[in-house]
């Protein structure tokens, strides 16, 4: 017999709330190649995350406001370096001492404008795309599979690499028509930029590959 003052704890799952959805199983095979573009994009070497983001307005719209800034960024550093590059391949050198005008540093120069231009026009299609998408679009390009996985992956990786390819070119052209000059104060003042140059890309390379290791094996813990 139940005493009437005894207390009974009881769940009722509210039916109107959506059951969390887990990952098809096309998009969860994923390669090294498609790890490596998903922590570029999202920070996480896998698509977990960013499936769990599609379950609700929500979080697709903080997700897609901060691609969109990412977006925003590249195309404002890609125009910066299409204005410098092409100011430089415009206008010789004021000066004799550092010449940029020479065959190696002038293609250089070139190829950083025309990298530039890339990725000024992938960064604003893959913009209006983000501006113009819905997560629900978004799911049923996830769940497509493998292929359609990796060309909405590249839309977000392709501006942010070829900007980064424009930059070095850049810089290599710079440090090129510093040694070549005859200028000792050049030569000494382009070393010191190498050294800089290669300290700052040798520590985001280090910070990147740890935190790549530790979101892969978390990934793995908890799976």
């Amino acid at each position: 017999m139940t005493s009437p003052y005894s207390t009974e704890l009881r769940v009722t799952a509210d039916p109107r709330a959506p059951a969390e959805e887990q990952l098809p199983e096309a998009p969860r095979r994923t390669s090294h190649l498609t790890r490596v573009l998903c922590f570029l994009a999202f920070g996480r070497p896998d698509l977990e995350d960013h499936w769990k983001s599609l379950q609700s307005e929500q979080a697709f719209e903080t997700v897609r406001t901060r691609l969109c800034s990412i977006l925003t960024s590249t195309i404002t550093t890609a125009g910066v370096l299409l204005a410098i590059s092409g100011a430089f391949i415009t206008t010789g050198s004021p000066v004799p001492y550092f010449d940029y005008t020479s065959p190696v540093p002038h293609c250089l120069l070139f190829m950083s404008l025309m990298l530039a231009m890339i990725a000024l026009l992938t960064s604003g299609s893959s913009m209006i795309r983000w501006v113009h998408t819905d997560r629900h679009w978004t799911r049923q390009q996830l769940e497509l599979g493998l292929y359609f996985v990796l060309s909405y992956l590249l839309s977000i990786v392709t501006p942010m690499f070829f900007v980064a390819w424009s930059l070095h070119c850049f810089v290599f052209a710079m440090l090129i028509a510093g040694f070549s000059s005859q200028s000792m104060v050049c030569r000494v003042v382009t070393t010191v930029w190498l050294v800089t140059y290669v300290v700052n890309i040798g520590t985001i390379l280090m910070e990147t590959m740890w935190k790549y290791a530790t979101s892969l094996n978390h990934a793995r813990y908890r799976r």
